[in-house]
């Protein structure tokens, strides 16, 4: 396949991989070849001027024209982009390109020679620091990484348990809190629910990050910014810590839940947020909805969890009678086989010894609230 790229043509993509590799020279389109091979969630773009005759057997790109013109079209496609092109040259291009941190791909540029990996554009959100790594380590190149928090060894504030899937309450203190770490200003951090192994290196966590046991204790000791992690939502005199400081909600929360047939996504979705706001839960701490596996095809609580992107987990009435629960239900064991629904279910995805709320009736909804332990 070969693309021309002319100024105001749109070019068409036949994306296969998660990110695109792009070389524009001898030594370039060897060490990409190389890098495509190996790296097999990449797809590879050169210049149709180095066609060795295996292009389409091996699904390579071939491009005539500017390189530029090629670029909007793989920011839009892809993940991330590797580029074998001089550093000052990629800067020069992408530069028009570039809109925002939180959307913008990653962009790691490899020299001619294949001496240096450079993370160049969305190091932490986009990526581009672990795809560096990943890169260097297959072509035995130095990972060139200049992000204060991995070079000095500390918490990235904007990654902070991202790889459980912890979320952000608000972006807004990102920065500051950042600059505070990085800074080695005094950071608490509080932590009441989630994984508790975020600390990625082999070394002590810096003195200057100080794990306190409640946010109270927290606030007591002023520190200049906060990383606090938990479920719940906050009361007016703790939400001073977060004068500067993150709020991260982590996915702990799981939710039973039962329902006649037929029930509305809207009366399945209301019920579950008239919950969680009499427990003073976040929304965004829900990990999953579970039911029996009589229920898979509930329009409503597949919706639900479609809408919050939640897992959706059934179980067997076997299953689900195996778990001792408070209130058994013979009404409910006459129509579905179990003893009960929404109470199980939370307890046997969650390991929650004790709920939250064991059950509760509203409507045409059943509802169980576990939260994870870790």
């Amino acid at each position: 396949m070969t693309l021309v790229l002319e100024e105001g043509r749109n070019v068409s993509l036949e994306q296969k991989g998660t990110y695109a590799i792009v070389a524009i020279t001898k030594h370039g389109v060897e060490l990409a070849r190389n890098l495509h091979a190996k790296f097999h969630q990449t797809d590879l773009f050169y210049m149709s001027k180095f066609e060795r005759g295996d292009e389409d057997r091996r699904n390579i790109s071939l491009f005539e024209g500017n390189v530029r013109l090629l670029l909007p079209s793989l920011f839009q496609s892809y993940k991330g982009i590797i580029m074998i092109i001089s550093l000052g040259a990629v800067v020069r291009m992408i530069a028009p390109l570039l809109k925002d941190k939180k959307t913008d791909p990653a962009v790691v540029v490899i020299d001619d020679k294949g001496k240096h990996a450079i993370s160049v554009l969305s190091g932490h959100l986009g990526g581009a620091n672990e795809l560096t790594k990943e890169v260097a380590d297959l072509l035995g190149a130095v990972p060139v990484i200049t992000t204060a928090s991995d070079v000095q060894k500390t918490i990235p504030v904007d990654l902070f348990g991202s790889k459980f899937g912890w979320v952000w309450e608000s972006a807004e203190k990102l920065t500051p809190v950042s600059a505070s770490v990085v800074n080695e200003e005094h950071v608490a951090v509080i932590q009441e629910s989630g994984e508790k192994e975020w600390w990625n290196y082999d070394s002590p966590l810096p003195e200057t990050i100080k794990v306190y046991q409640s946010i109270e204790e927290a606030i007591h000791a002023k520190p200049n910014a906060a990383l606090v992690v938990t479920h719940r939502n906050l009361n007016k005199n703790e939400e001073a810590i977060l004068h500067n400081g993150v709020l991260y909600r982590p996915k702990v929360i799981v939710l039973g839940i039962g329902c006649n047939r037929g029930t509305s996504m809207e009366e399945i979705d209301q019920v579950i947020h008239e919950t969680l706001n009499e427990l003073h839960f976040s929304i965004k701490s829900v990990k999953a909805i579970c039911s029996i596996d009589l229920k898979k095809d509930e329009e409503g609580i597949i919706a639900v969890s479609q809408k919050n992107n939640w897992e959706f987990k059934c179980y067997s009435s076997e299953e689900l009678n195996r778990v001792q629960i408070a209130e058994p239900s013979e009404t409910v064991f006459k129509f579905t086989g179990a003893y009960g629904v929404s109470e199980p279910a939370a307890r046997l995805y969650s390991g929650a010894e004790s709920l939250s709320i064991c059950k509760k009736k509203s409507g045409n909804v059943t509802i169980s609230v576990a939260v994870i332990s870790f």
